[in-house]
């Protein structure tokens, strides 16, 4: 890749960035786009305090950024409370990008560069590989200048190794406060309780878990909550639910027969629901699943992290996830069929991984437009068009690569379903990992060895002794492709997802042809974190691999950070729901994908130092390796277990001071309540809701 095309790639992102941002500053203000813009405050009834614009006036075509500076001023125990703490943490994982990248970049671009740029170049021609100049592939074998690089290398591992203690010891400190200002929450009076057996008594489950409870653990049981097959309940719910909403919709027609009708369907249904949902039905649906509720936080703890049964594959135990997070269809699968589910994820992951290496190694053939000339000569007619080849080597590439891995999180996140996982957060953290894995194998890897390996396989079958140092320059070479990425997923992706295009043009068209059904109908959707968290992680980690091999990405790397932390504030102040909160669960995760990047760093550094002719300092980076997996070690003993379990002194405290209060025993049965009520097939349906002045709006004008 040429410095042009360098160029072209930036300046065809930065336009697209600038136009998508006017353009998001302008509709943002139109009346008509609050459901899309503003979905997230539309649904939690604050209309009135939207800035929009009613009347036809020149500001409200006028582009603002006041906008921007917003999500600077917010702090962070504001973002806590509205949002909670799984939102505060991936702001945190955007801050976390910006002081490691910033403090890089002020490293690299006052001392690497220089020593890179200023060294007698190893390189065949400096001319045909210019933007190598600028790449530890510009220092000369065995040179004392490796030195510096050792020295940088060290120095930002240990910085990164800081950030991530200090980061992993703040969020566990607010993750022990947030479970006690959540001291309502059901969750942690309840525990999940699988393959429970039936009692021999009453030939029931139910009964098996009353009693097993009540004999083991009489004190501190307080009742339980089975789990019901009601797939045909959920059917006529469902069929329930759309006759109702049909009837909403005609309340202002006069066809009193048909409205009559619909009203006798209505009560049909709602008669056969609460049969199905009576006691006797019930019980002949029950599955081996049940929420089983305690008096205390201390007794739940215990009871979900110790083994109840002489049979460890009987009354399996864990902390019940809050009741919106619950899935409850996989909390339905056998639990024998768990494992065959796994393994049926792994294979459709790894089929997956193997079908995007075409359209990868694709991509890469692309971005080497000289190799593709010889390779497909009809290309050549890219050159009669001055420009057109600096865009197409260097903006495309970037463009289709990004274009193909958007689909990939909603794949995985599918196959996550499927794997059987008892809730919503962890579908996503299983997304997440295979997400994250996916992109480093097929964008990084696969795009570096597509790219250096297949592009100079000739040069190695023809000069075999010559390997190591055509790898060097190749993979050094590989950073422009990277900072083509890094640029496209930042500005054009970061400014395509604040200005949800997509929407805007599905509302167009909605409204052109069927138009809403309701006024208020808005486009209200979970916060994506399984697509946000392993883009921003992958970030992460090829900003660190070329952090001392080509410093020329690090600023590009703050101003992705930069613009990153303001779009998803943005979005998750008006736009996304959250709809469960996990208590900072996501950092783990983020901490080992953090923690891979800065070992690939450190191990490709190796590499590079015995290309480079200087065995010394490769051996002396081994140990840098080990101290940094002793350290993640350190991480998994000192931090990780607070976050898997309710931990039992935090669980007692909270306990005391709810004693204190009087208020324990309403939290402990509202907890056996919540279960009840968000069970899909023990809806009640009353025949009350059946409209009865169908020319009477159901919701008020205020409420609206």
């Amino acid at each position: 890749m040429t410095p042009e095309s360098l160029i072209a790639s930036a300046s065809i992102n930065i336009g697209l960035a600038i136009l998508a941002l006017w353009l998001f500053s302008v509709l943002k203000k139109q009346p008509r786009n609050a459901v899309i813009y503003y979905a997230r405050l539309l649904s939690d009834r604050h209309r009135a305090e939207l800035p929009l614009h009613s009347s036809f006036s020149l500001p409200r075509f006028l582009p603002s950024v006041a906008w921007i500076p917003r999500a600077f001023r917010v702090p962070e125990d504001d973002i806590l409370r509205r949002h909670g703490l799984d939102a505060l943490v991936l702001m945190r994982l955007f801050k976390f990008g910006i002081k490691f990248f910033m403090l890089c970049s002020l490293l690299g671009v006052a001392l690497l560069l220089p020593v890179d740029y200023y060294s007698e170049s190893d390189l065949p021609t400096r001319k045909e590989y210019s933007m190598d100049a600028f790449t530890i592939s510009n220092i000369t074998r065995g040179s004392n200048k490796l030195w510096v690089h050792f020295s940088c290398l060290w120095f930002i591992s240990f910085y990164a190794l800081f950030l991530l203690y200090k980061e992993y010891k703040e969020i566990l400190v607010k993750r022990l406060q947030q479970m006690r200002e959540l001291s309502h929450r059901a969750d942690q009076f309840t525990v999940l309780v699988r393959q429970v057996p039936v009692c021999p008594e009453h030939n029931t489950r139910s009964c098996g878990v009353d009693h097993f409870f009540s004999k083991h653990h009489p004190f501190s049981y307080h009742s339980h909550q089975m789990l019901y097959d009601g797939r045909d309940i959920e059917y006529l719910l469902g069929k329930q639910k759309k006759l109702k909403k049909e009837l909403e919709e005609n309340r202002n027609t006069d066809e009193h027969k048909h409205i009559s009708i619909s009203e006798e369907k209505f009560r049909e249904f709602a008669h056969k629901v609460s049969q199905l949902q009576s006691e006797a039905m019930l019980r002949e649906k029950e599955l081996p699943v049940a929420f089983v509720t305690f008096k205390s936080r201390r007794s739940a703890a215990l009871v979900a992290q110790t083994q109840q049964h002489s049979n460890p594959l009987e009354l399996i135990t864990e902390m019940a996830p809050e009741p919106r997070d619950v899935s409850w269809r996989n909390l339905a699968i056998p639990q024998q069929i768990l494992p065959l589910n796994k393994i049926g994820v792994i294979l459709a992951a790894a089929a997956l991984t193997i079908f995007f290496a075409i359209p990868v190694t694709a991509v890469q053939g692309i971005a080497k437009y000289e190799k593709l000339k010889k390779w497909f000569p009809p290309a050549m007619a890219v050159e009669f068009i001055p420009g057109l080849s600096s865009v197409v080597t260097g903006y495309l590439p970037s463009a289709i690569l990004k274009g193909f891995m958007y689909i990939v999180p909603y794949a995985m996140l599918g196959m996550a379903y499927l794997g059987g996982s008892i809730s919503k957060s962890k579908e996503e953290i299983k997304a997440c990992n295979m997400v994250f894995y996916f992109l480093m194998g097929n964008v990084f890897f696969l795009s570096v060895i597509s790219g250096s390996l297949l592009d100079e396989i000739g040069e190695y079958f023809t000069h075999p002794r010559d390997i190591p140092s055509h790898l060097a320059a190749a993979v050094s070479a590989q950073g422009e492709f990277f900072m083509t990425y890094i640029l496209t997923d930042g500005l054009s992706g970061f400014s395509l997802e604040i200005l949800q295009l997509g929407l805007i043009t599905f509302d167009i068209i909605r409204s052109c042809t069927y138009g809403r059904a309701k006024e208020n109908n808005t486009y209200l959707f979970s916060f994506p974190y399984f697509r946000v968290i392993p883009t921003v992680s992958l970030s992460i980690l090829i900003g660190m691999i070329y952090a001392v091999v080509a410093p020329l990405m690090l600023p590009f790397l703050v101003g992705y950070f930069c613009l990153g932390y303001i779009v998803y504030f943005n979005q998750m102040e008006d736009v996304y729901e959250m709809t469960y909160d996990t208590c900072g669960c996501f950092w783990p995760i983020i901490h080992h994908y953090i923690f891979v990047s800065i070992i690939l760093m450190q191990v490709t550094m190796v590499g590079l130092f015995g290309l480079k002719s200087k065995p010394s300092a490769a051996i002396a980076t081994v140990p840098l390796i080990l101290i940094t997996i002793a350290y993640n070690e350190y991480c998994k003993i000192r931090f990780l277990p607070s976050f898997k379990h309710f931990p039992i002194q935090t669980a007692g405290e909270i306990d005391e001071v709810d004693e204190k209060n009087g208020e324990i025993e309403a939290h402990y049965v509202d907890a056996a309540k919540a279960y009840n009520r968000h069970q899909p097939c023990l809806e009640r349906v009353s025949l009350a809701e059946s409209p009865r002045n169908l020319n009477q709006p159901l919701l008020g004008t205020d409420s609206i």
